[in-house]
């Protein structure tokens, strides 16, 4: 392990954050921007998540056995970049425009029409979205989240998921950014603070265990 990720996490355990939340009884699962943008190595957005992919449909099968509400979302923005606002100057968003391919979800997950899609803008899947008004429908109180990347949109949907009162469990095998660093450390800032960090296997007995 890094030594700077070490002491930071000794920090954390030192000081008692970490808690943890554990499942309510009403989950929903979150598909946060596996996109083609993302997935496909080649764009100039993306990186190798065949990994945390495999482990996401593998969440997806027994969300869908179950019953249970699942959520995915995208990022994109009108040709001329007028929704994109003072983010444009910090990422490429120009690479994310509504209606093309890249923003398209990547079809390994094969989302299903009665699947709902939030087209977002900004890092939180919560921020100018109906994903709350959604969640308060079918009264759900923990999101098990997946998706990409870890230390921006994954983390910004889990600050703003906890602060909206949802116990937020972020599967860790399910989740990847572009670095390996900001991925780690994010991980456990997120588990010090605002979320559980989880296994898929800890995921899936909880799934395993609804009743339909």
């Amino acid at each position: 392990m890094d030594k700077n990720l070490k002491e930071l996490l000794d920090v954390y355990k030192k000081k008692q954050f970490g808690k943890s939340i554990g499942f309510g009884k009403i989950p929903a699962l979150l598909v946060v921007d596996f996109i083609n943008a993302f997935t496909d190595e080649a764009s100039p957005l993306g990186a190798d998540f065949s990994f945390q992919l495999k482990h996401t449909k593998t969440l997806l099968k027994e969300a869908r056995k179950k019953g249970i509400p699942i959520i995915f979302t995208t990022v994109a923005y009108e040709p001329n970049m007028s929704d994109a606002g003072i983010w444009r100057v910090k990422t490429p968003t120009d690479k994310l425009i509504l209606g093309t391919k890249p923003v398209e979800l990547d079809k390994t997950l094969e989302r299903r029409m009665d699947e709902p899609l939030i087209v977002k803008k900004y890092a939180s899947a919560f921020f100018g979205t109906h994903l709350i008004s959604l969640l308060n429908v079918a009264r759900v109180d923990t999101i098990i989240v997946t998706g990409c990347t870890t230390s921006g949109c994954i983390r910004a949907t889990v600050v703003d998921g906890v602060s909206y009162g949802f116990r937020m469990m972020v599967v860790e095998e399910a989740v990847g950014d572009r670095a390996e660093l900001t991925h780690l450390v994010s991980l456990a800032d997120i588990n010090a603070k605002y979320g559980d960090v989880i296994s898929v296997a800890v995921a899936l007995d909880f799934l395993k265990s609804l009743h339909k």
